[in-house]
């Protein structure tokens, strides 16, 4: 009875509108109504958040759920969306990280385990953020987890207890899992090879043909690239996207986050392999899209998340720009040196530049996760760990990316002198550079295998490992005895681009011109009259005019102007 009357108590303190959101929610979700289901998810509930609860949790799902009818599955919905909220908002602590994890093995569960499919509906936007927000909170467990020193001795007991909550195996087994049931990958291999409505849904079975299952597939592919590649597996993370379309027609545009969100890391695996062709094409396509649709972010409750992800891949294109100079589309490539103009230009000097590559590096990578956490449940090993910590995930992979920056120092440098030629004495070139001839050809075979990239033809299709070795730079060279001769290929300038962005500014220039309110003209002063006629002091050509016959001089005048002679 006590606790019914806390219950009742607790209930009779949420305010009235959130209590009308919660039924009218509950009643869309129970009728499958997804245009009223998406409008109270997207606006009405952060509508909401930001009146009530910007600064304190929502109603626990106990408290609000006689609201509901004490509806089992709805609670579930309603506590991943409470502890969405205490992640981005507040500061979860042992026990929100430990519930919220077996809230989403609840839900996983009813998805995977019931008789048949789930009789749910819900958006896509919904979909992707669940998969978004289970892998995040995974990855937020983990940095929290190995922050050994800040841990009090009651969570470092139920931390060695709890061993498998949000581990490594049970989170890729979550998204497997979802793959597998959901036989999303039959589906596409179908789709994609032209097969029939009705040969497909007898391919992928009861559970394929709903959109529910076939759409949290279809997110868990993009998940587990996401995993693949906190971890630090590049290849796998690009592997596990093998029937996935990278295009604007594809089931990842539907959602902007998720569209934004597979480039962004797609483009990351391809710099993290050398790949950086492939990788300026990932991170230009996107940018675009942003750029086009940047109107429509502004309406959208993630466009925050959308412009810091955009943020981090203009930094990502610096760096690949100057690990492999290529001509770019010229209003991305202002962008990029309007936000990152000084990195840019040391990052093209040469060893000058390492500082800048580990700046940008730094502020636009994946928070990497380690895969083995601390031993909590052993205090012997956890004591030699906490005497020698492994490396921190993301100094290891800066450490191995900057490996690869500092092996070509010298290739900036040693191209600027290449371009001044067409053919020069290799002992010449030696002295320019200050090293002995022997280090120039190292050097020189440095800048060779620089220039030459794995690369996956834009209109390919299948694997995104796929691609053929090609030549990305404009300088090529040979040595001929002692000789280098040194061919450039100059790349015509797009004239068509040329004029239609200054077609664009002078467009907007008038349109800003005509849109200007008509200047206001001065009214003429009416002077009182004299002698019978009316005389305008501020026109001129309305002054009298007098004559002075016996000095010979005009004189200009008017009743409020001052005197002036002019000599006649």
């Amino acid at each position: 009875m006590q606790m019914q009357l806390n219950q009742q108590q607790q209930l009779a303190s949420v305010p009235d509108a959130v209590k009308r959101f919660i039924v009218h929610f509950h009643q869309s979700i129970r009728d499958g109504n997804l245009p009223e289901i998406s409008l109270a998810y997207e606006s009405g509930w952060n509508r909401l958040t930001e009146k009530f609860y910007s600064k304190t949790e929502w109603p626990e799902a106990e408290t609000i759920s006689p609201l509901v009818g004490d509806d089992p599955i709805f609670l579930i919905l309603y506590r991943e969306l409470y502890y969405r909220h205490v992640y981005s908002r507040l500061s979860p602590n042992i026990d929100d990280r430990f519930h919220s994890y077996e809230n989403s093995c609840e839900l996983f569960n009813y998805l995977l385990n019931s008789d048949g499919p789930a009789p749910l509906d819900l958006p896509d936007q919904w979909l992707w953020d669940i998969i978004d927000e289970f892998i995040y909170q995974f990855q937020s467990f983990c940095s929290w987890k190995n922050k050994v020193g800040s841990k009090s001795e009651d969570e470092m007991a139920m931390l060695a207890e709890a061993t498998q909550i949000w581990s490594c195996y049970s989170v890729l087994n979550v998204l497997y899992s979802l793959i597998q049931k959901s036989q999303i990958l039959e589906y596409l291999k179908a789709t994609q090879a032209g097969e029939s409505t009705e040969a497909v849904a007898e391919l992928v079975g009861e559970y394929g043909t709903r959109s529910l299952y076939r759409m949290l597939g279809y997110f868990s592919i993009i998940g587990l690239l996401r995993v693949h590649t906190l971890l630090g597996d590049y290849t796998l993370a690009l592997k596990v996207m093998d029937n996935v379309e990278l295009s604007q027609k594809a089931p990842l545009a539907r959602v902007t986050a998720c569209h934004v969100a597979t480039y962004y890391y797609v483009g990351f695996c391809y710099l993290m392999l050398r790949r950086y062709p492939d990788a300026i094409r990932m991170f230009v396509t996107i940018l675009n899209f942003i750029n086009r649709m940047r109107q429509y972010h502004t309406r959208s409750y993630q466009y925050d998340q959308v412009n810091k992800t955009g943020d981090r891949m203009y930094a990502l294109l610096a760096i690949c720009s100057a690990l492999s100079p290529s001509r770019l589309d010229d209003n991305i490539m202002n962008t990029v040196k309007e936000k990152y103009g000084d990195q840019y230009t040391k990052m093209t000097q040469g060893s000058e530049g390492l500082q800048a590559f580990e700046e940008l590096f730094t502020f636009a990578c994946p928070k990497f996760i380690a895969a083995n956490p601390p031993p909590y449940e052993n205090e012997v090993q956890l004591a030699a760990w906490l005497e020698e910590p492994p490396a921190d995930p993301a100094q290891k992979h800066l450490a191995l990316f900057l490996s690869d920056v500092h092996a070509q120092d010298a290739v900036p440098t040693l191209r600027s002198f290449l371009k001044l030629y067409t053919s020069l004495d290799a002992g010449k070139l030696a002295n320019f550079l200050d090293v002995d001839e022997e280090e120039l050809v190292q050097q020189m075979m440095v800048m060779k295998q620089s220039s030459r990239s794995v690369t996956r033809p834009a209109t390919s299709a299948g694997s995104l490992l796929q691609g053929e070795v090609v030549s990305t730079s404009d300088l090529d060279f040979a040595i001929e005895e002692n000789t280098v001769h040194i061919a450039e290929s100059t790349v015509g300038r797009r004239y068509g681009g040329w004029f239609i962005r200054n077609i664009e500014h002078a467009q907007r220039v008038f349109d800003s011109m005509r849109s200007q309110p008509l200047p206001i003209t001065k009214t003429a002063a009416v002077t009182p009259p004299v002698n019978g006629q009316v005389e305008k002091s501020d026109a001129p050509a309305a002054q009298s005019r007098q004559t002075s016959g016996r000095t010979g001089r005009a004189v200009w005048g008017g009743a409020n102007a001052r005197r002036v002679e002019i000599e006649a």
